[in-house]
């Protein structure tokens, strides 16, 4: 039976993930599952481990993109704080139940850059998305194919998150090696 049908799930499923709200800025992202699908391999931890230290840095500097930019931005900001959240506890979910120790992230970042208006707190959002895109780029490379699957749509949300922050997103986001070939 389907958990959809109001079924318990047995141990062996795994819960679908939970639709993130629908989003002003852009298409609804859905966070990753806090269940992994298996066992991840040893480059799976590896990519999981990267993947949790960028979302941790995700969350605290979308705090401090919230307090730089305008109203309508601050929105989109907190929008995707809870979206990185999410896919941070998610991540150190899954990390958890493969039996990996994660500790809280430090309770403050340098940051790349003084941020103190609307055009660097902008800027400062299109660097985290771009630099979570790129963990999550690595996670695609290394999972197997059912953790491959959100990982890769996280990584699409992130390119698009960053786009409309103003980056410039190339055709292969989070591969620098694969835009630099043409």
């Amino acid at each position: 039976m389907s958990p959809r049908s109001g079924s318990r799930l047995r141990s062996s499923e795994t819960p679908a993930p939970t639709p993130s709200p629908p989003s002003s800025s852009g298409p609804a992202a859905t966070p990753l599952p806090s269940t992994p699908p298996a066992q991840p391999s040893r480059d799976e931890l590896a990519a999981l481990a990267g993947l949790l230290q960028a979302e941790l840095a995700a969350c605290y500097g979308y705090g401090v993109v919230g307090g730089q930019v305008d109203d309508v931005r601050r929105g989109r900001a907190a929008e995707r704080l809870a979206w990185h959240a999410l896919n941070r506890d998610a991540v150190s979910a899954q990390l958890s139940l493969a039996g990996q120790a994660t500790a809280p992230g430090p309770a403050a970042y340098a940051l790349p850059f003084e941020v103190d208006s609307d055009a660097s707190g902008q800027a400062l959002a299109a660097h985290l998305e771009l630099g979570v895109a790129a963990a999550y780029a690595d996670l695609v490379a290394a999972a197997g194919a059912p953790r491959r699957a959100a990982a890769a749509q996280a990584l699409s949300s992130c390119a698009i998150a960053a786009q409309q922050w103003g980056a410039v997103v190339q055709a292969f986001p989070g591969l620098p090696e694969r835009n630099a070939e043409g």
